[in-house]
C-alpha cells in the first residue's frame, strides 16, 4: 500500500492544508457574521449561495480542468480562494460577503474535481478502495483540525481570517513543486436526473433531504452551538464532534445495508439523526455534556446517509453508469443545500436558535416516511444484486463534468428500482 501512497502524497498535503482552511471557515464565517450584525436569515441566504456556487462549479469545473490542466486550475482556485477569503475580512457588506461565499462555493466544487480526478487517474481497480478511504479519513481530520482552530485567535479581529488564507495559499506548494505529473482531463459524462430517479426515487429523495439538512447545519450549526452564551472553544467541540461522529458512523450502518434491504438502514440512520435533534433541543439547559452527546448521536446516523443514498442508487445501475450517479447524487445533494440553510434561518428568526433541530429533524422523518412508503410500494427488483457499500463510497468521489439531459422518457437497458 506505500507503493499506492507515494504517487500522492504531495496531493493529499495539498488537500490538507485547503481542507482545513474549510473546516475554519465553516466555523469562523457564521460566527464573525453574528458578531458584525448579521441576522440568522443573512447568514442563512450566505449557506445558499455557497451551495448555489458548488453546483455551478460542478458544471464548469472540468471545462477549466479540460483547458488549463489539473496543476493550472488548481493554483487558480486556490489562489481566488485566498483573495475572497481576505476581502470577508475586510468588508461587513452583505452583498459582498454573499457573492465571496458563493464563488468560495464553486471553487471548492471545481478543486474537488480537481483532486478526485487526480486520484482515480493514480489509482487502481486494486487499491482505489484504499486511497479513497485514506483521502476521506485525511478529509474528516483535517476538517475537524480546522474546527478547533477557531480557538487560536479571538473572532473579533482578522486574525482567523489570516490565519485560513494563510493555509489555502500553503496548499498550493506541495502540488505546484512536486514532480508528478498531472492526470489527463476527466471524461465528459451526461447526467440524466430523471433516469436516475426512476431507478431509485429513495436514493434521489433523500439524498436532496439530506442536502437541506447538511446544508443548514454547516451553515448554522455554529450559531446553534454559542447558544445560552457557549463560547467558541465549545461551539468548535460541538461541530468536531458531530464530524467525527459521522466518520465513525459510516462503517457499521454501510456494513448493515450490505446485508439487508438498504431502505430500512436509511430509515433507521434518519430516526437516529432525530433522535439526536430532540436530545439537542430537549435539553438545552442542561449543559454542554449533553449537548455534545447530542451532537455526537445527531453525527454518526446522519452523515453516512449520503453514502447509503449512493449505494442503494448504485444497485440499480450498471457499473459504467457509476461516475453518472454519483454526479446525480451531487446536484440533488447541492440543490437541498441551496434551500436548506434558507428554510432554516427564516425559522431560527421566529422561533430562535433551537428550531435548527426541529427542522432537522422534521426533514429527517420526510425522509424515513417516504422510503417506508416505497418499501410497502414495491419490493427491490435488482436482478444484479446490491453493490458494495466500500465501493458505493469510493463512487461517491469520482468527479466528471456534468452534462445536464434530464429527459424522462429516456430508457436505458436495467431494471427500476423503487
Amino acid at each position: 500500500m506505500r507503493n499506492a501512497l507515494l504517487p500522492i502524497t504531495a496531493l493529499l498535503a495539498s488537500v490538507a492544508l485547503l481542507f482545513m482552511a474549510n473546516g475554519l471557515l465553516g466555523v469562523l464565517l457564521p460566527l464573525y457574521a453574528l458578531f458584525i450584525g448579521f441576522s440568522p436569515f443573512e447568514i442563512g441566504i450566505m449557506g445558499t449561495t455557497y451551495f448555489a456556487g458548488f453546483f455551478a462549479g460542478c458544471i464548469l469545473g472540468p471545462r477549466l480542468v479540460r483547458r488549463v490542466g489539473h496543476i493550472r486550475s488548481f493554483a487558480a482556485l486556490v489562489g481566488l480562494i485566498c483573495a475572497l477569503v481576505l476581502l470577508m475580512g475586510l468588508t461587513e457588506a452583505r452583498p459582498l460577503w454573499w457573492l465571496a461565499r458563493g464563488v468560495i462555493g464553486g471553487c471548492f466544487a471545481c478543486s474537488y474535481i480537481v483532486i478526485e480526478s487526480w486520484l482515480n487517474d493514480r489509482a487502481t481497480n486494486s487499491n482505489r478502495g484504499f486511497v479513497f478511504s485514506v483521502y476521506t479519513i485525511v478529509n474528516l481530520t483535517v476538517i475537524t483540525l480546522g474546527q478547533l482552530a477557531i480557538m487560536l485567535a479571538s473572532i473579533e479581529g482578522l486574525q482567523l481570517f489570516a490565519v485560513a488564507a494563510m493555509m489555502v495559499s500553503l496548499a498550493t506548494l506541495p502540488v505546484v513543486v512536486s514532480a508528478a505529473q498531472a492526470p489527463t482531463p476527466p471524461e465528459h459524462v451526461h447526467v440524466r436526473l430523471g433516469f436516475l430517479f426512476k431507478r431509485s426515487r429513495v436514493a434521489m429523495v433523500a439524498c436532496l433531504g439530506v442536502g437541506i439538512v447538511n446544508g443548514s447545519f454547516w451553515m448554522l450549526g455554529p450559531l446553534f452551538g454559542q447558544r445560552e452564551g457557549a463560547g467558541v472553544e465549545a461551539t468548535a467541540i460541538f461541530m468536531s464532534l458531530a464530524v467525527m461522529a459521522g466518520a465513525l458512523g459510516q462503517w457499521p450502518l454501510g456494513h448493515l445495508s450490505d446485508n439487508m434491504d438498504r431502505r430500512w438502514v436509511i430509515i433507521l440512520a434518519c430516526l437516529g439523526a432525530s433522535l439526536g435533534a430532540v436530545v439537542l433541543v430537549a435539553f438545552p439547559a442542561s449543559g454542554m455534556v449533553t449537548t455534545y452527546a447530542g451532537a455526537v448521536l445527531f453525527g454518526v446516523f446522519a452523515f453516512p446517509l449520503y453514502a447509503l443514498c449512493a449505494a442503494h442508487l448504485n444497485d440499480f445501475i450498471d457499473p459504467d453508469g457509476f461516475v453518472e450517479a454519483a454526479s446525480g447524487l451531487l446536484m440533488a445533494y447541492a440543490t437541498g443545500a441551496m434551500l436548506g440553510p434558507l428554510l432554516a434561518s427564516a425559522l431560527m428568526g421566529w422561533f430562535g436558535v433551537a428550531s435548527l433541530f426541529v427542522f432537522t429533524a422534521v426533514v429527517h422523518l420526510m425522509i424515513a416516511g417516504y422510503a417506508l412508503h416505497r418499501i410497502r410500494a414495491k419490493e427491490p427488483t435488482s436482478e444484479a444484486g446490491q453493490a458494495s457499500f466500500a465501493d458505493a463510497l469510493v463512487m461517491t468521489s469520482m468527479a466528471a463534468e456534468i452534462d445536464i439531459h434530464a429527459d424522462p422518457d429516456e430508457t436505458e437497458p436495467g431494471t427500476a428500482a423503487p
